[in-house]
């Protein structure tokens, strides 16, 4: 039973840096320092249970996220628990459509990646008091309660309540099975820690026989900076792994239309099972011009278009829970395979929640599906993903494995941390 009034929201700039050792870098972000907006929710329920909640950036841009949670903090404080989740969508809709600082999104950009951050902490803090992991909570509860969650305005011309809740009901047919399935073997995960841009050969190749020897067989490399690098790197990749293991490319919106085109026929003989990121996230026809030149390319939320083979959600960039439940579930109607994206902080504890019970109570399908994986930062998360046989284990612990530890967020806050400090004091020297 949920409980307690709101009496504290906090929110801290928390960086790690990342960029010394070229890990997440791209053809577009080339010295990413992962980094997130951390919040803190706290009640006067005597139980003394926290939410943590995060949304991830690359560094610099941080403190602007923070002050979006702070400005969105009118809406939180003060409000009771059960009133939130007894009317999520409404919630919902209130802290995306302030009169005021809707202008600056609306549902996109600084403001939505801070409303992620608040309603990230509020999903893990009704899962503590519901004494579940996340992912159980959302396979528990009954498909009129998870529908009351999302905000169906600007997509009923795609997916009605109806029809959502019908989708919910099949999913109900086998999955205790399912459920039971995934206990015992996990969620299929890929690896993209072999193959950021910024790492020499020598490290990919170390890197990549590791991760062979672990049992990966799906792998990521980053691509779009330079072609004759592309091509040698993908070469190197693809004799590594073999003709039978699964690659995928992601070039992080580096091109345009016609340069996608050209770039992937030159890479194409490496047999990628997607492109991701090719070009504008924005640029819907122009994913659907790339997507009918090359099979087996991946583009984001683009259902309408028939622009897409794979689709990814994000648990940050989305708005939280709530809204990737309705991706989730148009993915479902369309047939198209969710793939998460997890390449940053924290991202992979978030995910691996969504996506578990997508496969219990949505999707029922494992065919051409899978999670990523980024081997980074997970020492610093009091309840850390645990993979096994290249598998996502479902979390134990309740809540949305979002909370942080104490001394790892005291010494990487920016920039006054320990770690900050040291490294700001060497570039001012």
């Amino acid at each position: 039973m949920v409980r307690g009034r709101i009496s504290r929201l906090s929110v801290c700039d928390v960086r790690f840096p990342t960029s010394l050792g070229g890990h997440g870098s791209d053809a577009m972000h080339t010295d990413p320092d992962y980094s997130a907006a951390y919040v803190i929710i706290e009640t006067d329920a005597e139980d003394g249970l926290k939410g943590y909640g995060i949304t991830f950036t690359l560094g610099k841009g941080t403190e602007v996220v923070v002050c979006a949670v702070n400005a969105l903090a009118q809406h939180v404080l003060n409000k009771d628990l059960r009133d939130i989740v007894g009317d999520f969508r409404g919630f919902y809709r209130q802290l995306t459509s302030d009169g005021q600082l809707r202008w600056i999104g609306p549902e996109k950009g600084v403001v939505h990646l801070a409303t992620a951050a608040v309603l990230n902490a509020l999903w893990d803090l009704w899962a503590k008091q519901e004494g579940k992991p996340l992912w159980k909570l959302l396979v528990d509860m009954d498909p009129k309660t998870l529908l009351s969650c999302i905000d169906f305005r600007y997509i009923t011309d795609v997916l009605t309540e109806e029809e959502a809740y019908e989708i919910l009901q099949k999913g109900r047919v086998g999955n205790r099975e399912r459920e039971a399935q995934m206990l015992a073997h996990g969620y299929p995960a890929y690896t993209t820690s072999c193959a950021w841009l910024g790492y020499s050969d020598d490290t990919l190749k170390q890197l990549c026989s590791k991760a062979l020897k672990d049992g990966w067989t799906r792998f990521k490399v980053k691509v779009g900076a330079d072609l004759q690098d592309d091509i040698r790197r993908c070469r190197l990749i693809r004799d590594m792994i073999g003709p039978e293991k699964t690659l995928m490319m992601d070039a992080n919106q580096r091109w345009d239309v016609p340069e996608a085109v050209e770039w992937m026929s030159r890479l194409a003989e490496f047999k990628p099972l997607w492109i991701e990121e090719p070009t504008s996230p924005d640029d819907i026809l122009g994913h659907a011009t790339i997507s009918k030149c090359h099979n087996r390319v991946i583009f984001k939320q683009l259902l309408q278009a028939n622009a897409l083979q794979f689709l990814q959600i994000d648990s940050c960039r989305l708005g939280s829970v709530n809204e990737n439940l309705s991706v989730l579930l148009m993915a479902q109607k369309f047939g198209i395979p969710v793939c998460p994206h997890a390449g940053g902080v924290g991202l992979c504890e978030l995910v691996q929640h969504l996506i578990i019970f997508d496969y219990i109570a949505v999707s029922a399908s494992l065919k051409n599906r899978m999670c990523e994986y980024v081997d980074h930062l997970h020492e610093h998360f009091k309840y850390p993903v645990i993979i096994k046989k290249a598998s996502y284990m479902p979390p134990k612990d309740a809540g949305y494995s979002t909370e942080m530890k104490e001394e790892s967020v005291k010494k990487h806050r920016f920039p006054d941390g320990e770690v900050w400090k040291k490294l700001l004091a060497g570039q001012e020297n």
